[in-house]
């Protein structure tokens, strides 16, 4: 007759079920801590969160309740406000100071200006003067039709000058006069962009030569430029 001693595998599984319990009731223990832990900081950082609040809320008072006690506070926040506003308005503004620059470019050197102006509401302009031969003004006429500009760190260019029209020519004293009408790209007197006047090399400009050269004549009044 054989027998078997079962006792030692009992025995055997007894000992791994309660190795596996204590295990789990220590990873049981680890999670419920590190919740504690968790919960205690979140708690933590509302509570501050909160103070902070109302830290701020109390410095926003009594800096609000400063600045009623100042004298002609609204008076001084108008004034403020209406300077930020001259800035802008200041930037939408032309810059005319430009067009001495751009005339001694675009103007050759055998003509003169008699009047000049300029329409900053239209974006147009008029030219009248005299010239040494009516050449020398179709020259000045397609040195504006083919003027372009570029702006700084703006890639391509464009044209400076549209709609520009010989209004009216004729011979004095051996000398050719003219009326020129056009308007020009309101981007070439920006007062907040770096822009460049490219000229076709057509005739001589006073701004090619070394020693300048009177742009009006002296026997005429430049008209006054307008505006803004």
């Amino acid at each position: 007759m054989t027998q078997f001693n079962l006792l030692p595998d009992i025995k055997l599984e007894y000992l791994k079920a309660e190795r596996n319990r204590r295990l789990v009731f220590s990873i049981s223990i680890l999670v419920t801590v590190a919740a504690i832990v968790l919960v205690a900081g979140l708690f933590s950082y509302v509570e501050y969160q909160k103070s902070q609040i109302n830290s701020l809320s109390s410095d926003i008072k009594r800096q609000g309740a400063t600045l009623a006690d100042q004298a002609n506070i609204n008076s001084i926040l108008t004034i403020q406000n209406q300077i930020q506003t001259l800035t802008q308005l200041h930037e939408q503004e032309p810059d005319v100071t430009k067009l001495s620059a751009y005339l001694n470019q675009l103007i050759p050197v055998t003509a003169n200006l008699g009047t000049l102006s300029a329409d900053f509401n239209a974006d147009t302009i008029s030219l009248s003067g005299d010239a040494d031969s009516l050449v020398t003004v179709n020259e000045l006429v397609d040195i504006l039709k083919f003027s372009n500009y570029s702006v700084a760190g703006v890639s391509g260019k464009k044209l400076a000058f549209s709609n520009v029209v010989l209004s009216n020519f004729g011979l004095a004293k051996s000398r050719a006069t003219f009326s020129i009408n056009a308007n020009f790209d309101p981007m070439l007197f920006s007062n907040t962009e770096k822009v460049s006047l490219n000229v076709p090399n057509l005739v001589t400009t006073r701004s090619q030569l070394d020693q300048p050269i009177a742009l009006f004549n002296k026997t005429t009044t430049s008209s006054g430029t307008t505006g803004n």
